[in-house]
């Protein structure tokens, strides 16, 4: 009980190091206002509201200060319910049919909640111990986010949400912050490649809480890593440790870190705008987070990071990675994604589909999950497009290919009737009839060439050189028929001859017969 009431002391002392009021301070945390001021004396005498000082232990505190003020505790609306609620326990029963027992049988009207903390009274649990882990310099390095409120955005031109990334070497605690208004993949690459940048090296890892920027789903043994941060580590030669689920206390680190960054740094400041923001907490971390004496090694982090931890970081890559950007983009029903104002076609079975693009110096990436289905040259302006046929259904794809040149050249090499009729009908405006040049060239593959000029010769006669009126003549096979005109032509050549010579008819002539 000593060290939940030494925790709400040291919350009075980081409350009113934050500017809060006596007031709000009493009000939330459930004790006087007269107790929060006296102690607040106390403090002062004991250069405890420094803010740049770190808070020593408890029995410094206690032998200072005298024991933490108990917070005042309501009777518990179970406590007129003991003698059965210890007989349900003994029973073995669950706090969860402890609670409906009490609502069935003595009509109890209150929470869950209650009763649980009443069973923990009457049953108090062994405290959890847990293992400090202790790094070697240039192994480890945590990363973690922290809510800090509203700051204003100068490119918006408005008050936005921020956050702080943290990023705390475990050896020697030096730390990485930074300002920033989303928790995007991005934006967490980026800030990866700053903090790298910032402390000249690389660690052998990095452990991170399940972020969606870094960590596409959490399972214990086999957490699945988003595609651009796996691409980032491996540029960089390091090793990604996700947290188990829900326990933040292993990379508790930087949950200190990130905690006091808003305690010291943030907390009773305003500031312009994030700019400006950024520029005092990068001064901040060297200037004042650097040389402190850090309660846990008891040495300056900054300190201890250029002796010892900056030599032993791997070497950073000579070349920079090249990953600009990752966003998510709908496939439209036009095969197309628009990335930065320019459109890149992707296969056709993801229409409506969300795919998560990779933006590259040269090369735009498009996944889906963690397949790669699609990869384009980066389009060199806005407005440009960028497409593979193939993308297309196939009953599509072939439409686009056949164009009104490459419908005018297999015209030509089937017949002059079957160039004649694709002339007329692509001359033919205002309507589009492209849709209708290829139909009919598509017949040759059904009847064949031969016949499918014969029945433009035909059409072409008549007048009408259609899809419709072609495809009629070749079902009533009338391209077999010849044309009126051509009758005329072998009427006029026919010569007609005996097939037998008039001797087999009559015999030989006599001699001198006339």
């Amino acid at each position: 009980m000593e060290r939940i009431h030494m925790n709400l002391y040291k919350e009075i002392i980081y409350r009113i190091r934050s500017g809060e009021s006596e007031r709000s301070i009493a009000r939330d945390l459930g004790i006087s206002r007269p107790t929060v001021h006296k102690y607040k004396l106390k403090a002062a005498e004991g250069d405890y509201l420094n803010a740049y000082r770190e808070l020593p232990g408890n029995e410094e505190i206690l032998k200072s200060l005298g024991p933490a003020p108990r917070p005042p505790r309501a009777p518990s609306t179970v406590e007129r319910y003991r003698e059965v609620v210890q007989k349900y326990l003994e029973q073995g029963l669950e706090m969860t049919a402890i609670l409906q027992r009490l609502r069935e049988n003595h009509g109890y009207q209150g929470s869950y909640s209650s009763v649980r903390r009443f069973v923990h009274q009457l049953q108090p649990g062994e405290q959890e111990a847990y293992v400090r882990v202790h790094c070697e310099p240039g192994e480890e390095m945590q990363v973690d986010f922290g809510s800090i409120g509203p700051i204003y955005d100068p490119k918006a031109g408005k008050m936005r949400n921020a956050y702080v990334f943290v990023a705390t070497l475990s050896y020697s605690r030096h730390q990485y912050a930074e300002i920033v208004f989303d928790q995007k993949a991005g934006t967490w690459i980026e800030l990866h490649q700053r903090a790298l940048a910032f402390i000249g090296g690389v660690p052998r890892r990095v452990v991170l809480d399940n972020l969606k920027a870094g960590v596409v789903k959490a399972l214990v043994l086999d957490p699945i890593i988003g595609e651009a941060y796996r691409k980032l580590a491996q540029h960089y030669h390091f090793l990604i440790s996700p947290n188990r689920p829900h326990t933040p206390r292993h990379k508790g680190k930087v949950e200190n870190g990130v905690n006091y960054v808003k305690r010291n740094f943030f907390a009773g400041q305003e500031f312009v705008d994030v700019d400006t923001a950024n520029l005092r907490l990068k001064a901040w971390v060297m200037d004042t987070a650097g040389i402190r004496k850090h309660g846990t090694t008891q040495q300056a982090p900054l300190k201890v990071f250029w002796e010892t931890e900056q030599a032993a970081l791997q070497d950073l890559p000579v070349e920079p990675f090249d990953l600009c950007d990752v966003r998510l983009a709908k496939v439209h029903s036009d095969c197309h994604i628009v990335v930065e104002g320019s459109f890149y076609s992707v296969p056709y079975r993801w229409v409506g589909s969300e795919v998560e693009v990779h933006v590259h110096k040269r090369v735009v990436e498009i996944y889906a999950g963690q397949e790669l289905i699609r990869t384009h040259r980066r389009a060199a302006h806005q407005g440009q497009w960028r497409t593979e046929m193939e993308d297309y259904p196939p009953y599509k794809a072939q439409y686009l290919l056949k164009t009104p040149q490459y419908c005018l050249q297999a015209a030509r090499r089937i017949g002059p009737n079957t160039s004649q009729v694709i002339e007329q009908l692509l001359t033919d405006r205002p309507l589009d009839r492209l849709r209708s040049v290829q139909a009919i060239l598509a017949l040759a593959d059904s009847v064949g060439e031969s016949r499918l000029e014969a029945a433009c010769a035909r059409a072409l006669h008549y007048g009408d050189p259609h899809y419709r009126r072609i495809k009629d003549i070749l079902n009533a096979a009338l391209d077999r028929e010849p044309l009126p005109d051509q009758i005329a032509t072998i009427s006029q050549q026919q010569t007609f001859a005996f097939s037998r010579a008039p001797r087999e008819f009559f015999g030989q002539n006599p001699e001198g017969a006339q």
